[in-house]
């Protein structure tokens, strides 16, 4: 029996089954639509490189990053994405504590946002150090 490709949700978000650790993540970056998925393995691997040991997860249909050393099955986050049609939503659960704050806002407290959208290359070196600042933050429980 063949594998069947993953279901695209609306706005062409992968439809993974949850799961924690690296493979649940690695299948939602290559079910990415098209200038997605290469953009995000990039900076999946730099995030892996940022916070060695970083713990991974697929809940509710997008990756989940986490601080290492929570064991099988992580419980605290500081980073999850989520694709839209036109971009990729990098959400970091405390960012406003983050310098400089990501740009977009959130209804919900503390999230900011950044977008990564096709024609406009990320800064790696901004990003990186986003994602070390909100990894030592505490994380969000979900």
């Amino acid at each position: 029996m063949a594998n069947k490709a993953p279901v695209l949700l609306s706005g062409g978000n992968p439809q993974i089954a949850k799961g924690y650790g690296d493979a649940p993540v690695q299948a939602y970056i290559a079910a990415m639509p098209g200038w997605k998925s290469p953009v995000w393995r990039r900076l999946d691997k730099l995030i892996e490189k940022t916070v060695p040991g970083v713990a991974k997860a697929v809940k509710w249909n997008s990756p989940f990053y986490g601080p290492p050393g929570q064991g099988d099955a992580p419980t605290h986050w500081f980073l999850s994405i989520h694709c839209f049609d036109k971009y990729i939503k990098v959400a970091f659960f405390r960012g406003q504590s983050l310098d400089p704050v990501p740009p977009v806002a959130s209804k919900s407290g503390d999230t900011r946002y950044f977008h990564i959208h096709e024609d406009a290359p990320v800064d790696e070196a901004a990003f990186a150090d986003w994602v070390k600042q909100a990894a030592a933050l505490p994380g969000e429980k979900m």
